[in-house]
């Protein structure tokens, strides 16, 4: 077993608006599939960890619980900065973890969901 982690699931109130604030602050392009009552958006991957938004009726966004966090790539303050003016709301701003294990931060997205992000830089 390479990864203790398999699938990660985004609940959305509305998942039209969620893919759009996350293609928007991540750089991505996420793919909209319907499965049945169902509706899930795809983060491109390697397959080792699948993330998707998902659009259900058992599915709450949620600001307590398990917390995901997104790797920022080069630059965390560069994707933190998008967030507002994507609809979400900044938490905690950029905060050194250590020199080592670099930066993280908080934020709220469109949905309700409080998510991390992670970046050496």
């Amino acid at each position: 077993m390479k990864n203790l982690i398999s699938i990660i699931e985004i609940p959305t109130r509305d998942l039209s608006r969620a893919i759009t604030f996350y293609q928007t602050v991540l750089g991505v392009q996420i793919e909209q599939v319907d499965m049945g009552e169902m509706q899930i958006g795809v983060f491109p991957g390697d397959d080792v960890v699948n993330v998707s938004l998902i659009h259900g009726s058992e599915y709450r966004p949620s600001g307590e619980g398990t917390l995901v966090y997104f790797n920022a790539g080069d630059d965390l303050q560069a994707v933190l900065g998008r967030i507002q003016s994507s609809g979400g709301d900044v938490l905690l701003p950029k905060t050194e973890i250590s020199p080592e294990m670099g930066f993280f931060a908080f934020f709220r997205d469109t949905e309700g969901n409080k998510l991390g992000l992670h970046a050496l830089r």
